[in-house]
C-alpha cells in the first residue's frame, strides 16, 4: 500500500479534491451552454446567470436557513435570466453575441447591488458525502468528502448525452441547431425550441452559482465567479457539443484550476500566482488551437453563429 504521506500520493490527492470540487460549477454551465448551442444559439452571458445564481442562492439560504431553497432560488433566477435572453435573441436583428455581453453585464450589476448586504452574513452551505469516514489520512478524508450537486452533475450529463441522440425532444434540439429550415419545413417552432434550450440552460448556469456560494468556496463576494461562465464557451468547443465531454473537460479544468493549492499541500510555493492562473492559459490554448480561420469546428451545430 502506498505511503499516504508521500509528497506525490499527498499531491494526487490533492488534485483529485481539488478537481471534483472547482469543476462543479465548470460542469454545470457547461451542459447549459451545451444545450443551448445545440439549438443554435451561444449565450455569453452566462457569466451574468452564474454570478446572480450565486447571489441570489446565497441570499435565498441565509433568509430560508436551508442551502437547498438557496439551490433552487438561484436555478429559478437562471431561469428568468434564461428566458430573457432566449425571448430578446428571437426578435429581428438581434446578436445573441451582443445581448450575451450586455446580459453578463446585467447579471453581474444586479448582482453586486443587491447582494451588498449578503457579503458579511453567514449563510448555511450545501452538505458533503462523506466518502473518506474510513480514512485516518486527513488528506484522503478530505479528498474523499464529495458535495451532491457534483454526483447530481455527473448524473445529468449522462441523462443529456442519452437525451440528446434517443428521444424525440433531442433530436429536434439538433435539427434545429443543425438546420433550421428543414426544422422549419418539418413544422417544428425555431423560436420556442431555442428559448427552451436557453432557459433549461440558464437554470443549469444559476444551479452552478450557487455551489460556488454555497458549497466552494462557499461564501459571497463580488469576486466569486473568475469568469468561469466564459470559459465554459471554450470548454464547450472543447469538448465538441457533447454532454459526456463536457464532465471530462469540466474535470480537466478542475485540475488546472487546483494545481496551485496542490502544490502547496506539498511544500511548492513558488510560483502560486502563475499556477492559479492555469485556467486561463487553457483557456487561451483551446481557443488557439480549435477556433482558427478558415477550419471549421467539428461537431458544431451548423446554425451557430460562431461557425459563420
Amino acid at each position: 500500500m502506498p505511503d499516504i504521506q508521500s509528497p506525490i500520493v499527498i499531491l494526487l490527492l490533492s488534485l483529485f479534491a481539488g478537481a471534483i470540487r472547482i469543476s462543479t460549477p465548470y460542469l454545470f454551465v457547461s451542459l447549459g451552454e451545451c444545450l443551448t448551442e445545440k439549438g443554435g444559439r451561444v449565450n455569453l452571458g452566462l457569466e451574468g446567470i452564474l454570478v446572480s445564481g450565486a447571489m441570489s442562492g446565497y441570499a435565498a439560504a441565509f433568509l430560508t436557513g436551508s442551502p437547498w431553497a438557496g439551490v433552487l432560488a438561484a436555478g429559478c433566477v437562471g431561469l428568468l435570466l434564461g428566458c430573457l435572453h432566449g425571448i430578446v435573441c428571437s426578435l429581428p436583428r438581434v446578436s445573441d453575441i451582443a445581448f450575451g455581453i450586455a446580459l453578463m453585464l446585467f447579471g453581474t450589476g444586479i448582482a453586486y447591488y443587491l447582494g451588498k448586504p449578503f457579503i458579511a452574513p453567514q449563510a448555511p452551505m450545501l452538505p458533503f458525502i462523506n466518502l473518506g469516514a474510513w480514512a485516518s489520512s486527513p488528506q484522503l478524508h478530505n479528498a474523499l468528502q464529495i458535495n451532491l450537486l457534483f454526483v447530481i452533475g455527473v448524473i445529468l450529463a449522462f441523462v443529456l448525452q442519452w437525451g440528446l441522440r434517443n428521444t424525440r425532444r433531442g433530436l429536434v434540439l439538433r435539427l434545429v441547431g443543425d438546420h433550421a429550415e428543414t426544422a422549419r419545413a418539418m413544422g417544428y417552432p425555431l423560436a420556442r425550441v431555442r428559448i427552451a434550450a436557453t432557459a433549461v440552460g440558464g437554470v443549469f448556469a444559476g444551479i452552478g452559482g450557487a455551489y460556488l456560494s454555497l458549497a466552494y468556496p462557499g461564501s459571497w463576494n463580488e469576486g466569486l465567479s473568475s469568469g468561469q461562465g466564459l470559459m465554459a464557451v471554450a470548454l464547450v468547443i472543447f469538448a465538441r457539443w457533447q454532454p459526456l465531454r463536457c464532465l471530462w473537460a469540466a474535470l480537466l479544468f478542475g485540475i488546472a484550476g487546483a494545481l496551485g493549492s496542490a502544490l502547496q499541500a506539498i511544500g511548492l510555493t513558488s510560483g502560486y500566482h502563475l499556477y492559479n492562473a492555469a485556467p486561463y492559459l487553457l483557456t487561451l490554448l483551446i481557443m488557439i488551437l480549435n477556433c482558427r480561420p478558415h477550419r471549421p469546428l467539428e461537431g458544431a451545430p451548423g446554425e451557430l453563429s460562431l461557425t459563420r
